[in-house]
């Protein structure tokens, strides 16, 4: 856990402060796209819910006076910036299609409570939306069930095929299965502005099936908390089809500026995937400070769609908490600390810190939004 010094709420800036602040110092280890970052605060007024997805740095700041009975869970490496739009899929080695956590740019040590804090308080804000048609109670057991379960099966990854097939369903729609409508998505996609960084090119090259291999390269915009550190695309033609390979930037984890901290260029996204327990991706590679994987039909973050039926939120919500299970069963030496800590809380400590978290949220963003 990254400690630095103590700031009393009140003395935190405001929302539009504290992200100059984190941009300023993100931009000290790398160099951003204003024209995303422009983007970025646009969407951010969107709603709390993709307003909570773009200020994780934020959250970070206010968390300790909101919800400090939860800093002192056991430590795990930690998602981090969980929330219920961080999930995607990918294929294995066997061209199953896995689904799990997608991203882990801000991966760290943390307590295990906060991957679950903010995971329910975005199921939250969503039912607020009206996207999952679940109450609040019954979304945090939903989280909790799936979360406790996984840890007593030791995990296992959710590969959506026999066993998985109604959560397929509910995650996929046809048109973006379909080959043909992604790939003429991808040909619209802009090029890049500036010239491709040299261990960007060598990132996606290494990716590639094949050495000498031609390809073009284009940009696009990613999920709202990554809009502003650069991000390409190349796109290749390779045995009689598209194929595709993406290159993000990696950077320190905003836990670092919470806590006062410079950016000192540590990342912990491989050492976080490489002890989960999943179906690993054979396409994702870490160059660098680069993190380059298939790009292609199937493969990426899932927008998560208008739910009508409780019963799909609740499935949906508790092989969230399984899968967060997953993540923090790689570090085997905190298991059984915090099968303790989760049996000794009362029933509704989830629920509760949700809606007081929520309610900050909820402000914040109506502060951006003015």
């Amino acid at each position: 856990m990254i400690r630095g010094k103590r700031r009393s709420r009140s003395r935190l800036p405001g929302i539009r402060a504290a992200t100059r602040q984190y941009e300023a110092w993100l931009g000290t280890h790398v160099r951003l796209f204003t024209r995303d970052l422009r983007l970025k605060h646009r969407l951010m007024k969107q709603g709390p819910l993709p307003f909570l997805e773009a200020t994780f740095y934020r959250w970070l700041q206010k968390l300790p006076s909101l919800c400090r009975e939860l800093m002192s869970g056991p430590l795990v490496l930690a998602v981090g910036d969980l929330h219920i739009e961080a999930f995607g899929t990918w294929r294995d080695a066997d061209d199953r299609l896995v689904w799990g956590v997608h991203d882990f740019d801000e991966a760290l040590n943390l307590p295990y409570t906060l991957d679950l804090l903010r995971l329910a308080t975005s199921a939250l804000l969503a039912c607020g939306e009206g996207r999952l048609k679940i109450r609040p109670r019954a979304a945090c057991a939903a989280i909790l069930d799936g979360y406790a379960a996984s840890l007593r099966a030791g995990g296992r990854p959710i590969i959506l095929a026999e066993r998985h097939s109604r959560l397929r369903g509910l995650l996929y729609d046809k048109p973006w299965d379909d080959p043909q409508t992604f790939w003429k998505k991808a040909r619209e996609l802009p090029a890049p502005e500036r010239p491709i960084p040299s261990d960007a090119r060598s990132a996606i090259e290494l990716s590639l099936p094949e050495a000498h291999l031609g390809y073009q390269t284009v940009t696009r915009p990613g999920g709202i908390g990554g809009l502003g550190r650069p991000r390409y695309v190349a796109l290749a033609d390779w045995h009689g089809a598209r194929i595709g390979r993406e290159a993000e930037r990696l950077a320190s984890s905003a836990v670092l500026w919470a806590a006062g901290h410079s950016p000192n260029g540590d990342v912990m996204y491989e050492a976080t995937v490489s002890g989960a327990v999943r179906s690993p991706d054979p396409f994702l590679r870490i160059s660098g400070y680069w993190i380059a994987r298939r790009y292609g039909p199937q493969s990426g973050r899932l927008k998560v769609r208008q739910l009508g039926e409780a019963a799909d939120a609740h499935r949906l919500l508790r092989a969230m908490g399984w899968e967060t299970a997953n993540i923090h069963l790689g570090t085997k030496s905190a298991v059984a600390a915090v099968k303790r800590d989760l049996h000794r809380r009362r029933s509704d400590w989830l629920l509760d810190s949700a809606k007081q978290v929520a309610r900050d949220v909820e402000s914040d963003w109506r502060d951006w939004s003015r």
